[in-house]
């Protein structure tokens, strides 16, 4: 096995991607948007089966590491429930607090950033606009469709740049 830092990146999204968010979309069916209440309930996720296996299988090849759009004020948290899931140890890209751009150019921004120094094997996201941005950019996608849409989620994630 070669030297951590020369693993290439396996790069996972968080919610709906990790972490089940159905349980808390009824924060973003509001009007206005209780974000508070969506972020803070966001240690209650149930883990997707799915994203899980594939992170930890990833993790003997890559260096695991998550992208979201949750916003800094929430890594505690996350840090919280990545551990409790049993998944791998990797660093963690979050949106600054006041950065409210759609997620798929704060992703891209990342991706390209890691791209310079790194060899990214594999992103996977949930994110159909993620997706299709980062492809066209030359990066390899998983898209993960193993939790159910949620359109109040895609609104927020493209209109109003908050996850």
């Amino acid at each position: 096995m070669t030297a951590r830092d020369e693993r290439p990146l396996a790069v996972f999204d968080l919610d709906n991607t990790l972490a089940d968010t159905a349980h808390r979309q009824r924060f973003l069916e509001r009007k206005p948007r209780d974000w508070d209440g969506f972020f803070a309930a966001a240690p209650e996720d149930p883990p997707i089966a799915e994203g899980v296996a594939l992170a930890v299988q990833s993790a003997p090849e890559c260096e695991v590491v998550y992208l979201t759009g949750r916003p800094e004020r929430c890594r505690q948290d996350t840090l919280e429930w990545l551990a409790a899931h049993g998944l791998p140890e990797g660093r963690v890209y979050m949106r600054r607090n006041d950065d409210r751009r759609p997620a798929r150019y704060t992703k891209l921004e990342i991706l390209r950033r890691l791209a310079r120094t790194r060899d990214i094997r594999v992103l996977v996201d949930d994110d159909e606009l993620v997706c299709e941005d980062a492809e066209r950019a030359g990066f390899t996608v998983v898209r993960a469709r193993w939790a159910a849409p949620s359109a109040a989620l895609k609104v927020a994630q493209e209109r109003e740049g908050r996850i």
